[in-house]
Protein backbone atom coordinates (compact mmCIF):
# COMPACT_ATOMS: atom_id res chain seq x y z
CA UNK A 1 0.00 0.00 0.00
CA UNK A 2 2.73 2.48 0.66
CA UNK A 3 4.58 1.49 -2.27
CA UNK A 4 1.69 2.67 -4.68
CA UNK A 5 0.85 5.82 -2.48
CA UNK A 6 4.39 6.78 -3.03
CA UNK A 7 4.08 6.27 -7.21
CA UNK A 8 0.92 8.23 -7.33
CA UNK A 9 2.46 10.73 -5.22
CA UNK A 10 5.30 11.31 -7.76
CA UNK A 11 2.87 11.14 -10.73
CA UNK A 12 1.12 13.96 -9.27
CA UNK A 13 4.70 15.86 -8.19
CA UNK A 14 5.73 15.16 -11.87
CA UNK A 15 2.51 16.13 -13.80
CA UNK A 16 2.77 19.54 -11.64
CA UNK A 17 5.87 19.99 -12.81
CA UNK A 18 5.70 19.57 -16.08
CA UNK A 19 2.79 22.28 -15.93
CA UNK A 20 5.16 24.78 -14.99
CA UNK A 21 7.39 23.86 -18.32
CA UNK A 22 7.39 26.57 -20.85
CA UNK A 23 7.81 25.48 -24.45
CA UNK A 24 9.77 27.10 -27.22
CA UNK A 25 7.69 29.95 -28.38
CA UNK A 26 7.94 30.79 -32.49
CA UNK A 27 8.88 34.06 -33.43
CA UNK A 28 8.65 35.70 -37.23
CA UNK A 29 12.10 34.00 -38.36
CA UNK A 30 10.51 30.65 -37.48
CA UNK A 31 6.77 31.29 -39.30
CA UNK A 32 9.28 31.87 -42.41
CA UNK A 33 11.21 29.43 -42.01
CA UNK A 34 8.48 26.87 -41.60
CA UNK A 35 6.38 28.07 -44.02
CA UNK A 36 9.09 28.63 -47.42
CA UNK A 37 9.94 24.88 -46.17
CA UNK A 38 6.49 24.03 -47.47
CA UNK A 39 6.96 25.52 -50.85
CA UNK A 40 9.63 23.10 -52.39
CA UNK A 41 8.48 22.40 -56.00
CA UNK A 42 9.75 21.94 -59.49
CA UNK A 43 8.22 24.97 -60.99
CA UNK A 44 10.19 27.62 -59.92
CA UNK A 45 6.81 30.49 -60.64
CA UNK A 46 4.81 28.44 -58.60
CA UNK A 47 7.90 28.43 -55.58
CA UNK A 48 8.31 31.82 -56.01
CA UNK A 49 4.56 32.40 -55.33
CA UNK A 50 4.48 30.42 -52.41
CA UNK A 51 7.45 32.26 -50.76
CA UNK A 52 6.24 35.91 -51.04
CA UNK A 53 2.71 34.65 -49.65
CA UNK A 54 5.32 33.39 -46.78
CA UNK A 55 6.76 36.71 -46.51
CA UNK A 56 3.47 38.23 -46.57
CA UNK A 57 1.42 35.93 -43.81
CA UNK A 58 4.86 36.10 -41.72
CA UNK A 59 5.46 39.87 -41.46
CA UNK A 60 1.66 40.29 -40.75
CA UNK A 61 2.14 37.49 -37.89
CA UNK A 62 5.14 39.72 -36.63
CA UNK A 63 3.23 43.45 -36.83
CA UNK A 64 0.28 41.26 -34.47
CA UNK A 65 3.21 40.68 -32.45
CA UNK A 66 4.61 43.85 -31.62
CA UNK A 67 0.87 45.32 -31.66
CA UNK A 68 0.04 43.38 -28.56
Amino acid sequence: MEKKKMVILLAVVLLILSANIDGVKSDAFDCYDACSTACVNPNTRVMARCDRKCQIRCKLEADRVILN
